[in-house]
């Protein structure tokens, strides 16, 4: 027979040992919903807090000019304008088209510029083509053969025209204050994006662009080494260079 010594170390010993047991379900079951958390909120179904400049003191510029005249302001238009695009989600699909334009259904992320351009009241494919045609030169990635049909969804010519025809402003992402709604932001010569309103808890920009993934705008400012950031400021602009959606100007 066990003595009473014995007893009280068995007893002691499934305790132990249940104790364990129930520490390891406790760490299993946190890290379960660690991992749930991340997947929900990688994929949107737990939504990320968002914030805005006013949550950094930050002020949010306007612009002087009101292209499509509706009482918003170009880079507010534009914000907007890329939003569309965004909510409307395009099957993502590079190709070649007559005339230029892909179908609404249909894009890339050079589409998301023009179309948030578009909802301003500007046309950027033609003030694209009217710049390459004054100085052909300055589009290496034309090499002297301009092609209206596409040169407008090219992201090497889109930086080529920002760079002439917009203010150049930092690539620094720690400087907050400087990325602001409406703005073009170019990574390498493969990817362009538009700034949103909506921040991260750093006070970051969220980005909206198309890379062909399931979010369109989303906390992604560092998706790769960024080469241009720019603001297009109309009235900064050689006025024969602006084109505008019939009607508005």
């Amino acid at each position: 027979m066990k003595n009473q010594g014995d007893a009280r170390y068995e007893g002691g010993r499934h305790l132990r040992k249940r104790n364990k047991m129930l520490c390891f379900g406790l760490i299993c079951a946190l890290l379960l919903i660690v991992s749930a958390s991340g997947v929900l909120y990688t994929t949107g179904i737990l939504p990320r807090r968002t914030y805005h400049a006013s949550d950094f003191g930050i002020e949010t510029v306007e612009s002087s000019c009101d292209a499509n005249q509706n009482g918003v302001d170009d880079y507010r238009d534009i914000l907007l304008g890329a939003r569309k695009d965004a909510n409307n989600r395009p099957r993502y699909k590079s190709a070649y088209y007559a005339g230029g334009y892909p179908p609404d259904s249909e894009g890339v992320c050079t589409d998301v510029i023009w179309r948030a351009f578009q909802n301003a009241g500007y046309l950027l494919k033609d003030m694209v083509d009217a710049d390459i045609a004054s100085d052909v030169d300055a589009y290496p990635r034309v090499a002297g053969r301009p092609d209206p049909n596409i040169d407008f969804r090219r992201v090497p010519n889109l930086k080529v025209f920002f760079e002439r025809n917009a203010v150049s402003l930092t690539l620094d992402t720690h400087e907050i204050a400087q990325w602001q709604p409406g703005d073009i932001v170019v990574y390498g010569t493969r990817h362009i994006a538009i700034i949103s309103d909506k921040r991260n808890r750093k006070g970051e920009p969220y980005i909206i662009h198309n890379a062909g993934g399931p979010f369109r705008e989303e906390d992604h400012l560092h998706w790769g080494e960024i080469s241009g950031h720019f603001r297009f400021d109309a009235s900064l602009v050689d006025q024969s260079l602006l084109r505008y959606v019939e009607g508005e100007e």
